[in-house]
């Protein structure tokens, strides 16, 4: 992930009132399985393209793909 995008969700992150360390493990997170939220956020646009709100889109595909997050995770 280069600088500028990291930067970017960094800030976004702390916007939302993240903790600095878990943000820290979350950009590893997504350094480290670029794919897996590449095909995250092209669902996510796909719900919202089909009339979902934003929220509800992102809840609706974590919730799809939870096991697999949850294996990332540990």
């Amino acid at each position: 992930m280069n600088f500028l995008m990291k930067s970017l969700l960094k800030s976004k992150l702390k916007a939302a009132g993240v903790p600095e360390a878990d943000m820290d493990r979350f950009l590893d997170l997504i350094e480290k399985n670029p794919d897996f939220f590449k095909n995250l956020a092209t669902k996510v646009q796909a719900k919202i393209s089909g009339g979902m709100s934003q929220e509800d889109a992102v809840m609706a595909v974590l919730k799809e793909d939870q096991a697999a997050l949850q294996g990332l995770i540990k």
